[in-house]
């Protein structure tokens, strides 16, 4: 094989005992995976034809609920290929665009849940601002910029990686992500130092907003009276539970 393939090809090479269980994972991602498909388009049709239902939180769970789909999208599918192959390959540029996706959206992830508890905030804190402040544009707005902003940085990254030589060709791993590196023949400092900005933008800044808005929260439920207190419990219970959903 020569050099030109080697370059094109690289090995997935994180699956143990594939030929021997190939059809118990293939049907155990296949069910979860079509669950994922059913269960969040499901939810989404839901709010998008129902207008009471047309409130920033319920818009921002549907966005989450539709990264959900294109995150899982990006990575099921081609494993459940990879289940019934003998050979688990991929292309390299079929790699960048897998590790692409995969991040994009899972960082977008982090804006939208910034952004979720931002509504909340403004609900509670400013309830006769509220109206004002989260308007159908500023909604619309968020939501753009939610999307476009992860985007953006992991395309660079995404396009730096892709002028970038490499000298392994065996991903220790079941999919495309930052195992990505680990192929290249040189670490790139650019590389490292843009992923290092990237983090701090889109995962370690939103988190520190989100701490930030529910300690206003909690403080100003604290001084207020038992029915505030309760309001904000029932307001914030969404957002909570998809909190404390997304690690897992």
């Amino acid at each position: 094989m020569d050099d030109g393939i080697n370059a094109t090809y690289i090995t997935l090479d994180g699956l143990v005992e594939v030929s021997k269980y190939r059809y118990v994972y293939f049907f155990i991602i296949f069910t979860l995976y079509i669950l994922i498909l059913c269960s969040n388009s499901t939810v989404v049709y839901l709010i998008w034809i129902h207008k009471n239902l047309h409130e920033p939180m319920y818009i921002f769970i549907a966005a989450l609920l539709v990264n959900s789909i294109i995150y899982s999208t990006a990575v099921y599918p081609k494993l459940l290929v990879d289940f019934l192959s003998e050979k688990q390959i991929i292309t390299y540029s079929a790699c960048l665009f897998q590790f692409y996706l995969f991040y994009a959206v899972g960082s977008s992830e982090f804006l939208l849940l910034s952004a979720m508890s931002y509504d909340r905030y403004v609900s509670i804190c400013k309830p006769l601002q509220y109206p004002t402040i989260m308007r159908k544009n500023t909604v619309s707005i968020i939501l753009f910029f939610a999307w476009l902003l992860p985007a953006c940085h992991v395309a660079v990254l995404t396009i730096l990686s892709s002028e970038t030589k490499l000298c392994n060709f065996i991903l220790k791993g079941i999919f495309c992500n930052n195992a990505i590196y680990r192929l290249q023949c040189v670490s790139s400092g650019v590389i490292t130092i843009f992923g290092i900005v990237s983090s701090l933008d889109l995962s370690f800044l939103p988190m520190l907003f989100i701490i930030f808005t529910y300690t206003k929260i909690l403080i100003i439920t604290y001084k207020s009276c038992k029915e505030v207190r309760k309001k904000a419990a029932e307001t914030c219970l969404p957002h909570l539970l998809v909190l404390i959903s997304f690690p897992v």
